[in-house]
């Protein structure tokens, strides 16, 4: 993974789970083209993945930094 412009961090946990993705898809869509955002969460938010697959396709990149077992944490780079 090349290096990542990482501008904004999210705790998925602290956030209100019927805001969670509204929150995150919020703060991905005030990024600039090449900032990240970096997430981290207590299982694997592969959901959010599909979600961004289907409602930002070809605008995002995806890489994880960390694979549980207790903390997921991923990059999501705006393209």
């Amino acid at each position: 993974m090349a290096e990542r412009k990482i501008v904004q961090q999210l705790h998925a946990p602290d956030i209100e789970p019927r805001l969670r993705h509204p929150k995150i898809f919020e703060v991905f869509d005030g990024l600039q083209t090449g900032e990240s955002l970096q997430l981290t969460n207590d299982h694997d938010p592969r959901p959010l993945q599909y979600q961004f697959m289907i409602e930002r396709e070809g605008l995002f990149e995806w890489d994880y930094l960390e694979e549980g077992p207790k903390q997921w944490c991923v990059v999501i780079e705006k393209k």
